[in-house]
């Protein structure tokens, strides 16, 4: 512990690893283009340079802290830096500021009103670099480019995938993939993280707002909306609601007045995958595996896989996501009444995860050449749109999804948290469902209870790369023999993935759960399935993949289960017309 001296004011700080923390400790905005907590000190824009008692100019994120240390945050000199730094960097920048995708959440454009940067005295002598729109997810634009670094250190320190790097030296200084490739000839996954942290408009998430309003303005479509949980959360601040209130009812109105037609909740199908993989996760735990067992929810995750180590593709589930499971009931539901009025449903999914773009792509999820889902927005998409149609959220009255998919129990709810899929797996198993027995999953530490015949562990993996961005409630079951091989000593690779350095500093993350399985419960849930539908990652005859495989084998198992589940025996009664008693 120890004492500074920020701009006269006296402020103690403990175990801060840098002045520019203990800065913003004390309340003030210290400006920064290349600082994030999370990643690595790299000390490269210079906007966050400090004067200390003796004149010495030096940036606030590489210094550390010592006790006596005497710092001024805003004397005429650093005023002067800060202004030419800008206007050098504005000198390099395409400065289509009012037709960029990040105008007006720049922090270039932010940080150069803040200081009065007005006009800029350099030529821009930089050459005109080729734009990459090749991948479904992500938009490159090397001309807006600051070279702050961001995206490069997120992609190797927190995602460990490494796509971004430098190239060049000198004025010709570029951040690009290896050998100039395009996003779309590289391992890129889709996870938008260089998107969310580009200080400017060079990487951004692909937008297809126009798509959007062109299937809403043909009037041979229907249009039909899926809004994934964490939408309904995030999007309420950008309208000055709350951080974290949900605005599901009013964005159902929003969309009802931009012509969607009907406004479905996808934790109807995040309920159907609880089912499936509760019964995939027991029908494993019969046979010995395979384990670990992941789930399929996040297609970045799945992707990773494929590109990196297909050999753990068997260990996922071979449950479709949520979105996919959704959009292959809709399709269905939607056939005959497309057939009778002539008219075409157009599916929309409305996703925080930029890696569904390209999980809507995929080849396994179209019939007769056509997509499963036609198109996915992100939550940013959504509120440029909303704003677009003049739409004042706030002052919308209330109107709920429509039904029957636009119901949803609280597992499903849980599924846009880091492990809430595994979690809720582990409840829809667990026998005993008082509010004790599901209070003890959040539990932390290592227990095992060997008089359990079959005890198996959550492992949660809110630690693992793309689960930060891309997903946030994917998660795995891990058997007793693993867990304690992987805790204990925390040596070697997890998986083949090289992520240990990542548990050694996320330990305090770290939270595994005994989960008991009478024999009674293994037996009712035992249903016989193909080896193909655990084969793969996606079969290609398997879950909701048609009628058959649903009305056989998973609507028997919530039928058996209704007293248990209720808000699931009421879905089934809408869906199915299945009694509720």
């Amino acid at each position: 512990m120890g004492t500074m001296t920020i701009n006269g004011k006296k402020v103690e700080f403990t175990d801060e690893k840098n002045v520019l923390t203990i800065i913003r400790k004390a309340g003030i905005d210290m400006p920064t283009f290349c600082y994030y907590s999370e990643l690595s000190t790299y000390g490269a824009c210079r906007m966050c340079l400090v004067e200390d008692e003796r004149g010495k100019i030096d940036a606030s994120c590489s210094m550390e802290p010592r006790d006596g240390l005497e710092i001024r945050t805003n004397t005429s000199r650093l005023l002067r830096h800060r202004r030419l730094i800008l206007e050098l960097l504005l000198a390099s920048h395409d400065c289509s500021c009012t037709t960029c995708g990040k105008s007006g959440n720049c922090r270039l454009q932010a940080l150069a009103q803040r200081f009065g940067v007005s006009r800029v005295r350099f030529p821009d002598t930089r050459e005109r670099y080729e734009q990459d729109n090749t991948s479904l997810a992500i938009f490159r634009d090397p001309n807006k480019c600051i070279l702050c670094g961001d995206c490069v250190r997120v992609c190797e320190e927190l995602q460990g995938q490494g796509i971004l790097n430098y190239a060049h030296r000198g004025s010709e200084l570029q951040v690009m993939p290896a050998f100039d490739k395009k996003l779309d000839q590289t391992k890129c996954v889709g996870c938008g993280q260089c998107a969310a942290v580009c200080t400017t408009g060079a990487i951004t998430v692909k937008n297809q707002i126009g798509q959007a309003w062109q299937a809403l303005h043909d009037p041979k479509n229907r249009v039909v909306v899926q809004i994934a949980p964490a939408v309904r959360v995030a999007l309420g601040e950008e309208f000055g609601l709350p951080a974290g209130e949900n605005v599901m009812d009013r964005l159902v109105k929003a969309l009802k007045l931009m012509g969607v037609e009907e406004v479905y909740d996808t934790d109807f199908a995040a309920d159907m995958t609880t089912i499936s993989e509760s019964q995939e996760f027991l029908e494993r735990l019969k046979a010995g595996g395979p384990f670990p067992m992941f789930t399929s929810c996040c297609p970045a995750w799945v992707k990773y896989l494929e590109l990196n180590d297909p050999k753990y593709l068997r260990n996922i589930s071979s449950c479709k996501s949520p979105m996919e499971m959704f959009a292959a009931v809709l399709r269905d539901k939607y056939q005959a009444k497309d057939a009778a009025d002539g008219r075409r449903t157009y599916h929309m999914a409305i996703m925080p995860c930029t890696a569904k773009k390209m999980e809507a792509a995929r080849a396994e999820f179209t019939r007769d050449g056509q997509p499963d889902v036609d198109l996915v927005i992100t939550t940013r998409e959504l509120v440029d749109m909303i704003r677009e149609a003049g739409i004042q959220l706030t002052e919308l009255e209330p109107e709920a999804p429509d039904l029957p998919f636009g119901l949803g129990s609280g597992a499903a709810v849980i599924y846009g948290v880091t492990g809430g899929v595994a979690e809720a797996v582990v409840r829809y198993c667990l026998p005993d469902k008082s509010n004790n027995a599901l209070q003890a999953i959040r539990v932390g530490g290592f227990q095992m209870n060997p008089a359990g015949q079959y005890v198996h562990l959550m492992l949660e993996l809110g630690l693992l790369p793309f689960l930060h961005g891309a997903h946030g409630g994917d998660g795995t079951i891990a058997g007793v023999d693993f867990a304690q091989g992987l805790v204990a000593p925390l040596h070697g690779n997890l998986f083949g993935l090289g992520l240990i350095g990542l548990l050694h500093h996320h330990l305090d993350k770290l939270r595994l759960v005994q989960v008991r399985i009478d024999d009674d419960l293994l037996a009712l849930l035992n249903i016989d399935a193909a080896a193909d539908d655990q084969a793969g990652i996606f079969p290609q005859y398997g879950f909701f993949h048609g009628k058959s495989f649903l009305s056989e084998k998973i609507i028997p198992i919530i039928a058996g289960f209704m007293k248990k589940v209720n808000g699931i025996a009421i879905l089934t009664h809408f869906l199915y017309n299945i009694p509720i008693f």
